[in-house]
């Protein structure tokens, strides 16, 4: 991909940040612990050692790494959550750093982290090469970097297809590419001594109906609030009835309930 004018660039990242400071991300990451538990466990992350969490949101994984002992650090491009994650680690006793800063421009030195951690996080940047660079960059030789990342057939591959015709910017390519093999061994391959990637399941499991869990992404999640509000009223209708359509059509629960599984690609790759 050939990078976008600089003007232009500044333009699709303050969209971004505008999607990502929507809504309530820390209400609606309550509701997807579990998924990031099981992916954050696999690594078996060593106490003492120096972590980055990249698109940390509101500290979701990292304050479960800075109660195993772990030495966290967190960057997100939203400041609110980024505040959202300090009081959150202020609440808990935890000594974690947080701070608001962008995928692709790391404030940290060359070789700052033994491990280096994005959850469905560093996907969503819109010069993917630029955060390979960074996360190969800012971990140490012998290190680790891991990435769980939407697939482009899994579920929330096909959520964003509906939802991102009406907000993705152009001149960006499809977070979801992350979630393939192919393209990640691109994008880090030639940093990495090993790189293992498997495809996972993501449990969403919601105490109530899939046209009520459509209103909690429209209410809660940052992409799906701003593309609702950037619709008319006859448009919301239909985007609506397609996310309620593709909710019920993959629900393994009642009709009182919402249990659906995601694939994501998880990637764990060895710095060079």
């Amino acid at each position: 991909m050939t990078s976008a004018p600089v003007e232009e660039m500044d333009g699709i990242k303050a969209r971004l940040k505008s999607i990502w400071t929507a809504g309530d991300y820390d209400r609606f990451s309550r509701f997807m612990e579990g998924g990031a538990r099981e992916f954050y466990e696999r690594l078996n992350i060593a106490p003492g050692c120096q972590l980055l969490d990249v698109a940390c949101g509101s500290g979701q994984l990292a304050l479960m790494a800075a109660k195993d002992g772990i030495e966290v650090t967190g960057v997100d491009i939203a400041g609110n959550l980024v505040d959202r994650a300090r009081a959150r680690a202020q609440a808990e006793g935890l000594s974690a750093h947080f701070e608001e800063a962008d995928a692709e421009i790391l404030p940290f030195d060359d070789a700052s982290f033994d491990v280096v951690v994005t959850l469905i996080g560093a996907m969503f940047a819109p010069q993917p090469q630029l955060v390979a660079q960074e996360l190969l960059r800012v971990c140490v030789p012998g290190g680790t970097i891991a990435m769980a990342n939407w697939t482009p057939q899994g579920f929330v591959g096909q959520m964003f297809k509906a939802v991102s015709k009406f907000i993705a910017p152009s001149g960006m390519p499809a977070p979801v590419l992350w979630g393939d093999e192919a393209t990640v061994r691109e994008r880090l391959g030639h940093g990495t001594s090993e790189l293992n990637l498997t495809r996972r399941q993501y449990l969403f499991d919601y105490p109530f109906s899939p046209t009520e869990v459509v209103e909690f992404f429209r209410l809660h999640y940052g992409p799906t609030n701003r593309a609702f509000a950037s619709l008319n009223a006859e448009a919301q209708a239909q985007l609506r009835q397609e996310l309620e359509t593709l909710w019920a059509a993959h629900n393994r629960s009642g009709t009182d309930n919402t249990i659906v599984f995601a694939e994501y690609l998880e990637v764990v790759g060895i710095r060079t």
